[in-house]
């Protein structure tokens, strides 16, 4: 497939199914339509790359559908400079995405070769991502406070060192519930113990593995 094609279906990704579906923040649109998505799925899944679904990456692991990146970056409210911890670098799509909207992103990820992965296309593009491989639910302290936090993996509650890290007044955007059907949900902190939560859909995530993870693990 050549570029030129994969020029026109992010476009037709951007109009059918972010913009049709009440994602209207014209910087994030543009980031959209931007990042070459295709880039940050194996070579055998590119052609499906702007399909509205999630896809496979290797690993067990998955990169989540553009609406659904767009919907938590959406939520986070993101501004120029913001400092950002994202809690599994997966491909490194979701940094791109923030890193395009001007946030400085600090990513995790537990699995060292999806992060060697996602360096060598974020350095292609050019995006500055402080990468750290380790256990995403102990957050990184060195850091932080953080204007935003992002989870793109599921837990059954908040990691608390995520929390603690999260400045007051700040965002948080998590997966929250069972192993197989969650709540995307804004968490934003009111105060050292104080939170105010809210729900913006059902999702499936893959599971938050860690300390703080699935009690279960």
């Amino acid at each position: 497939m050549s570029d030129l094609d994969f020029k026109f279906l992010r476009e037709q990704m951007v109009a059918r199914q972010l913009k049709s579906r009440g994602i209207n923040d014209d910087k994030l649109l543009y980031a959209f339509s931007k990042i070459p998505r295709e880039l940050f799925v194996p070579q055998d899944k590119r052609a499906y790359a702007y399909d509205d679904s999630p896809l496979p990456i290797g690993l067990e692991q998955t990169i989540s559908q553009p609406y659904i990146v767009a919907v938590m970056t959406q939520a986070l409210k993101i501004k120029e400079n913001d400092k950002v911890l994202e809690i599994g670098t997966g491909s490194g799509y979701q940094s791109a995405i923030l890193a395009e909207l001007g946030a400085k992103v600090y990513s995790v990820e537990r699995l060292l070769d999806l992060s060697k992965r996602a360096k060598e296309v974020l350095d292609y593009l050019g995006y500055r991502v402080n990468l750290k491989v380790g256990d995403g639910t102990l957050g990184w302290l060195e850091f932080s406070p953080y204007d935003k936090i992002i989870v793109t993996a599921a837990g059954d509650r908040i990691p608390q060192p995520l929390f603690e890290q999260l400045k007051i007044g700040g965002r948080m955007v998590i997966p929250l519930g069972e192993r197989f059907s969650q709540n995307l949900t804004v968490i934003d902190k009111l105060s050292k113990k104080e939170m105010r939560k809210e729900v913006i859909c059902g999702c499936i995530f893959v599971p938050l593995i860690g300390d703080y993870g699935y009690k279960d693990n």
